[in-house]
């Protein structure tokens, strides 16, 4: 019987440099803007998709000079690995040329803008005292838009709540935070220790839409029978304390900031929700579920975990 020969290792047809050429025409949306982002000529981008097609053997996008580009099923598939494959890379290279193997490099961090200052300033310090070789650059944004540039691979983290978490985000909880209605001082229910919601079902509601807002309080409505008077949708929460602070309704903020008053100096007052279990809304540190983070993303996970819960 002949010895097994194994088969000589075969070099890929295709290169990184053609790789981040197809991922930056697929985000950018057309050649033009991918050559301008890149600072090459839309022909050397044309070129370096045509050369990956060919050596993948399959039609990527399809080119059209007044509506830009449009991935087939193949291109978008590929986008998902090739996101994955160029970060391996970066990381690959960022290993190589660190210091005595300490951890250097950049790290993208995403908040939604709610909790960034409740929870980054910390671990920020922390972290960069441990490893002054991260790079560490963070960015405040709703929660739809943290989850979509997690998952494009433009943000290594985000820390947001565990409400409505795409399937594609995974993570481990932080902490833990506690809603509450926000009325004027002037409120007939203001020296009440709690409050319930259908006591003040017909009065006026500011409504937060920012997600993920607007699904938890109407959410929270629905599951004490009430159905909220919404008078005011604002997308900022400070807006809402400033409406609430003139007496203009109600509003039920996810979490109570350290001052009882709004920008314009007005006090308001935060009352638990009397008519409802304890509801604590998890805050999150999220990953992309199928992708292998970095080492720095994974020592920053370690280190949030023990700093907040130890």
């Amino acid at each position: 019987m002949r010895d097994s020969v194994p088969e000589p290792r075969k070099v890929p047809g295709y290169s990184l440099r053609q790789l981040l050429y197809f991922v930056t025409v697929a985000e950018e949306g057309s050649v033009s803007a991918a050559s301008a982002k890149l600072s090459v000529s839309p022909s050397a981008v044309s070129l370096a998709l045509s050369e990956l097609e060919r050596a993948l053997q399959s039609q990527l996008c399809v080119r059209r000079k007044a509506h830009g580009v449009t991935l087939t099923v193949s291109g978008t598939q590929l986008l998902h690995l090739a996101r994955a494959l160029l970060r391996q890379a970066r990381e690959l290279e960022s290993e190589l040329t660190s210091a005595d193997g300490r951890l250097s490099g950049p790290l993208a961090i995403g908040s939604f803008q709610g909790l960034a200052s409740l929870v980054l300033p910390r671990l920020l310090q922390g972290f960069g005292q441990l490893h002054p070789g991260v790079v560490i650059d963070f960015e405040e944004r709703d929660q739809t838009e943290l989850q979509q540039r997690l998952i494009a691979g433009k943000l290594d983290l985000v820390v947001l709540y565990d409400v409505s978490r795409s399937p594609e985000v995974d993570g481990v909880e932080l902490t833990r935070l506690r809603p509450y209605l926000l009325l004027s001082v002037e409120h007939r229910l203001a020296r009440e220790p709690k409050v319930a919601l259908r006591d003040i079902a017909r009065e006026p509601m500011v409504l937060c839409q920012e997600p993920p807002s607007l699904d938890y309080s109407l959410g929270l409505c629905r599951n004490a029978g009430v159905t909220p008077v919404i008078r005011y949708r604002v997308r900022s929460g400070e807006t809402a304390r400033a409406l609430v602070a003139h007496g203009l309704g109600y509003a039920i903020m996810m979490r109570r900031p350290p001052n009882d008053r709004s920008l314009d100096g007005l006090p308001v007052v935060y009352k638990e929700i009397a008519d409802l279990p304890r509801v604590d809304v998890p805050v999150l540190l999220g990953w992309p579920r199928d992708i292998r983070v970095t080492r720095r993303a994974e020592a920053f996970v370690r280190y949030s975990r023990e700093a907040l819960n130890g």
